[in-house]
């Protein structure tokens, strides 16, 4: 009876932590040139259905610093910048929290906004889980290795566009060419069988009985 109990208590254990689970989303690196805008994306998965207590939290920890700062926080339906740090008067909130976006908006990049953006998100009872970080690389230019690899992708997926095409095509061809020889047997046939019967007919005609 303790062990059916023991085991009882392991597997509903087991379904809250999967419950009170919820999995942050952010990009991996994003790549801006200064005096631009760049938008850092935000968002999770729960279980639950989006709550009215839903929050968001960002902090901000520069290239080379070991601790970060708070940037902004939603909570309670409000959003919240921080008027006193680096981005004050250039961060936006651009997310909808009804559809579990949390993302903000970095006006006017400089070189010094480089650094480690980290959001995380709650959404009750669903509160257990890691926050995701995206790095920010503020350049003058375009870097060489991101225009080469955005070329790269982009002729990928060209190339896979017209490969489809052509196999379109090529299938349509192929039909058409076994339907059109499909039909030309039949007419062979009964144009042979016609044939066959006018020859009888005439020889029969030729050689009376």
């Amino acid at each position: 009876m303790l062990s059916v109990l023991a085991l009882t208590s392991v597997v509903l254990l087991g379904i809250a932590s999967q419950i009170t689970a919820i999995v942050v989303y952010t990009s991996w690196e994003r790549h801006a040139l200064v005096g631009s805008d760049v938008r850092l994306s935000c968002s999770f998965f729960s279980w639950q259905w989006t709550s009215p207590d839903v929050t968001f939290s960002w902090h901000y920890r520069p290239d080379g610093a070991k601790e970060g700062i708070a940037i902004f926080h939603y909570v309670g339906g409000a959003a919240y910048v921080d008027n006193k740090g680096p981005f004050r008067d250039r961060l936006e909130f651009v997310g909808n929290p009804s559809r579990r976006d949390g993302s903000i908006l970095i006006k006017n990049l400089d070189f010094s906004d480089n650094g480690t953006f980290t959001c995380d998100a709650k959404n009750p009872p669903d509160i257990a889980g890691r926050p995701s970080s995206v790095r920010l690389l503020v350049f003058e230019k375009v870097p060489v290795q991101a225009g080469v690899i955005t070329g790269a992708i982009i002729g990928v997926v060209l190339g896979l566009l017209i490969l489809i095409v052509a196999i379109y095509y090529l299938m349509r061809f192929l039909v058409a060419r076994r339907v059109f020889s499909l039909s030309m047997s039949k007419h062979g046939k009964k144009g042979k069988g016609k044939e066959g019967s006018q020859q009888k007919q005439a020889s029969a005609h030729l050689c009376p009985p």
